[in-house]
């Protein structure tokens, strides 16, 4: 049913995801001020200058934060199949596991070269959006788990 705390975890997961799109989600500014470089989930853009920046398109993080919001709003609805919702989450993990490779990648790897590489930079707030839709999911899938157990046994006892 749709009352059920699971399905409370997965909402928390879209709406992770939509903090994840709509917030920046790592930044670094050099010690001179002059150069920057923010992620979002558009793009990768590196300040040089005032007037001079590199702009690099991520477009790839966007499909898979649409992918995994989408896929914990068609897991809500599959409730009577409990089977199914818990494969739907442990599908959602992969793909949160993929997005945050890929953040770690541009922020350790990507953009340690450009400027200042003893300064890692700051996470955002879409990246702590990540971290809490995935947070929320692994709640998600425990709970659902939980509710298939205690069927289970409603079932053996009968």
């Amino acid at each position: 049913m749709l009352q059920r705390i699971q399905t409370v975890f997965l909402a928390i997961t879209i709406i992770g995801m939509g903090v994840f799109l709509s917030f920046p989600i790592w930044s670094k500014t050099a010690i001179a001020g002059e150069e920057r470089a923010d992620l979002t989930a558009i793009r990768l853009n590196h300040e040089i200058n005032a007037v001079q920046s590199n702009v690099q398109p991520v477009y790839y993080l966007i499909i898979l934060a649409i992918l995994v919001a989408g896929v914990a709003a068609y897991a809500i609805f599959q409730y009577k199949n409990r089977v199914l919702q818990s494969a739907l989450c442990a599908v959602n993990s992969i793909l949160m596991t993929i997005t945050m490779g890929l953040v770690i990648y541009f922020t350790f790897y990507k953009t340690a070269k450009l400027f200042d590489p003893n300064s890692p930079g700051n996470y955002e707030t879409g990246f702590y959006g990540l971290v809490a839709a995935m947070l929320a999911n692994v709640f998600a899938n425990r709970f659902i788990r939980k509710d298939e157990r205690t069927v289970q046994q409603s079932k053996r006892f009968r």
